[in-house]
């Protein structure tokens, strides 16, 4: 009887044994999936604050929804005083076609393709008034570019306290090689106003303050621009994105 009662008790020890490794296991397998899971989260937290000041304000003004546009039309119109002009345009962003329309002439040219003089002249009409309108994409997308920051400035119109970042083009390539844009922004990612400076000097050509917000097709545009003295106004009418 001694011997079986010890051959059971031998049994039930090693029956707790087994239930005990058991248990350590599944502890040690939701430990690891945990930590997995863990890790996966850090590194999404990792690359969400790895964007750059010019990624995040392109991401505000909606460059995610970008991939789903095949067309973009806009009229871009300048008013000084008594005097101005307006100049529209329909770009397949896909084909890269774009029609360029007056009151006296309409031009119709692929931006691949070898332009005459004609479609010369339509096209830095289109990259100046395009750049204007998606400025906040160009960012990110122009490449031979230069980027530079700085923390709470001076901004040269309303005088508030802003971020710049400043986009320097390089001397070669483009229709105006050199030129850089200061732009003043807030601590989420809206600008309010801009600067250019032609060939990187230090005085600005033109200051212009970025109003009236529209959000179009996902894309958030700034169709309204004005100077310090209200006597120049840049703006868009007719947007529309497909």
């Amino acid at each position: 009887m001694k011997a079986i009662s010890e051959g059971v008790f031998l049994l039930k020890t090693n029956a707790m044994r087994l239930l005990l490794t058991s248990l350590l296991i599944t502890i040690a397998l939701f430990s690891c999936k945990d930590q997995t899971s863990n890790e996966a989260i850090d590194k999404e937290d990792t690359e969400i604050t790895e964007l750059t000041t010019a990624e995040r304000i392109a991401a505000n003004y909606g460059i995610d929804h970008w991939s789903s546009v095949s067309e973009l039309s806009f009229t871009f119109n300048v008013s000084r005083g008594e005097s101005g002009f307006g100049r529209s345009f329909v770009w397949n962003t896909k084909t890269d076609d774009v029609v360029f329309m007056t009151d006296k002439d309409t031009i119709q040219y692929n931006r691949n393709m070898e332009l005459d003089s004609l479609q010369t002249n339509a096209d830095m009409r289109f990259v100046n008034d395009s750049f204007w309108l998606l400025s906040p994409f160009k960012l990110v997308w122009d490449e031979g570019t230069t980027l530079s920051e700085e923390k709470e400035v001076i901004a040269p119109i309303s005088k508030d306290t802003l971020n710049k970042v400043t986009i320097v083009y390089g001397s070669e390539g483009g229709y105006t090689p050199g030129d850089a844009y200061d732009f003043y922004y807030t601590n989420d990612y809206t600008i309010k106003e801009w600067a250019y400076r032609r060939g990187n000097s230090e005085k600005a050509s033109t200051i212009t303050s970025w109003d009236k917000t529209e959000t179009i097709g996902g894309l958030k545009f700034n169709t309204v621009h004005r100077d310090s003295l209200n006597s120049f106004k840049l703006f868009f009418t007719n947007v529309s994105v497909k």
